[in-house]
Formats: C-alpha cells, sequence, structure tokens
C-alpha cells in the first residue's frame, strides 16, 4: 500500500479494487496525471470522471455546495456506497475531469483498500473502471486487460464485493435524474 500509495503522491497511475470494480486512477489535482489517465484508457476528453473520496468534508473541496436534502436523503443513506453523486463543481475543478461541464462526480466507496488510498494521498483519486474505454468492465484481478497492466505505474491487488457499476445520479437538477442504474436501487 505505502507503495501505492507513494506513486499516486508522484503523480502516476495506480490499479486498484474498489467495492464495485477495478478502478484505474490518479490525484484529481495533477493535471498532467489525469492527461495521461485519459490517454491511458484511450477515454474521450469529453466523457467526465468521478472522483472518488473519502469523507463529506473531501466532498466539499470540489463541489460548490452540498444541498442539505442531498446529504440526508443521499449521502447519510448510501455512503460510503455505491452511489455517485453528481453535483455543481468547483471552478479549481479539472475541467478534462467535469469533461468541460459544470458538474463532478463524487462518490466514497466501501472498501478498505480504497479508502486507505485516498487517505495516503491525502485528496481526490479518480476511479474509473480499469479498462479500455468501451471494454468490459473488469470485476477481478483475472479481467483486468494484460495491454493496460503493462503501461500503469502500480496494480493493487484485491476483491471487488459487488461486481456492478455504481448507481449515478445527478443531484445537480430539480428533480434529481437517474443517469446509470447499478448496484444502488433508487425510486425516481
Amino acid at each position: 500500500m505505502e507503495q501505492a500509495i507513494e506513486i499516486l503522491k508522484q503523480g502516476g497511475v495506480v490499479i486498484f479494487p474498489t467495492d464495485t470494480a477495478y478502478g484505474i486512477g490518479c490525484r484529481a489535482d495533477n493535471d498532467d496525471s489525469i492527461k495521461r489517465l485519459f490517454s491511458l484508457r484511450r477515454r474521450p476528453e469529453t466523457k467526465a470522471m468521478s472522483i472518488l473520496i473519502d469523507s463529506l468534508e473531501m466532498a466539499k473541496r470540489y463541489v460548490i455546495d452540498i444541498p442539505e436534502d442531498v446529504e440526508e436523503k443521499l449521502i447519510k443513506k448510501y455512503w460510503p456506497g455505491a452511489l455517485t453523486i453528481l453535483l455543481k463543481s468547483k471552478n479549481e475543478t479539472s475541467k478534462r475531469i467535469t469533461g468541460g461541464g459544470d458538474t463532478v462526480g463524487l462518490r466514497i466507496p466501501n472498501h478498505s483498500v480504497t479508502l486507505e488510498l485516498i487517505k495516503g494521498v491525502g485528496v481526490g483519486i479518480l476511479g474509473p473502471s480499469a479498462n479500455f474505454s468501451g471494454k468490459p468492465t473488469p470485476y477481478s484481478l483475472e479481467d483486468l486487460d494484460p495491454e493496460l497492466l503493462k503501461i500503469v505505474d502500480f496494480v493493487v491487488p484485491g476483491k471487488c464485493n459487488l461486481k456492478q457499476a455504481s448507481t449515478v445520479i445527478d443531484c445537480s437538477m430539480s428533480p434529481w435524474k437517474i443517469v446509470r442504474e447499478g448496484a444502488i436501487q433508487l425510486s425516481s
């Protein structure tokens, strides 16, 4: 873990298990690393990526406001867990992360390894699935593409408990809108 944390702190790209799927990430505050992550995954920069965080306090670094009803009805009930919440992003949040838009997805994963990485780095880390854009989501170490493994800086082994993508809900609008159905069932 110390090696993975040090690599992330220095701007590296690491593959790691989360509660939902294997993720690939870097620090959310290093634009060169973010650019490299998009390139490694062959992901268009117009597609946003979510930030994995370890606390509500960390969430506040990336968003303008967390409405009370979002905190009461979603955050307290589903975090840590497989719910990604979209909120209006602060201007300091990289436009690469937001895909050029004005919202950012945040999630506190329910996974001790992922949380230890985030705490060790001290900032949010990007957490898209560890695959080339458009390819199958990896839920185990064996599912990871050997070509991707060759071009990252480190791989943290571990288990993904849910083996299902997170649910994504856009709370930047009213009423809220479910963007992707996933591990958590929400009634719309």
